[in-house]
């Protein structure tokens, strides 16, 4: 598949589901959940603001020290960014899967996040 086709198809799905979701208040924050080859971020952002409130990644010092695969390591994003969430207080986020299925890394994200206390 064509490189260009294939990142204008996900932009389209991304816009999509934009439209779809409510949230990216203070109150109720976006989890946007980017994720490279090698990999994995996520956002807390405030659309009305324009601006982010915390993020996460692998590349994070305490979450390269560890052992495991990109799915094990995904879910520890995750974990990290409730427990920045909450010390924002913040309970209910919208999650935005950024145009990836939901399956393999993006869910382990999502999953390790309900786990360490957001709600979506």
């Amino acid at each position: 598949m064509n490189p260009k086709v294939k990142s204008q198809r996900r932009q389209n799905i991304r816009y999509r589901i934009r439209r779809r979701i409510d949230g990216g208040t203070s109150q109720k924050p976006r989890l946007s959940v980017f994720r490279s080859n090698s990999e994995i971020y996520a956002q807390l952002i405030d659309d009305n603001k324009g601006q982010t409130l915390a993020s996460a990644s692998s590349k994070d010092k305490d979450i390269v020290a560890q052992k495991g695969n990109k799915t094990e390591k995904s879910k520890l994003v995750g974990a990290a960014i409730a427990r920045k969430a909450a010390d924002l207080g913040l309970k209910d986020v919208t999650f935005d899967r950024g145009g990836y299925l939901y399956h393999g890394r993006v869910k382990a994200v999502a999953d390790g996040a309900r786990e360490g206390g957001l709600q979506f």
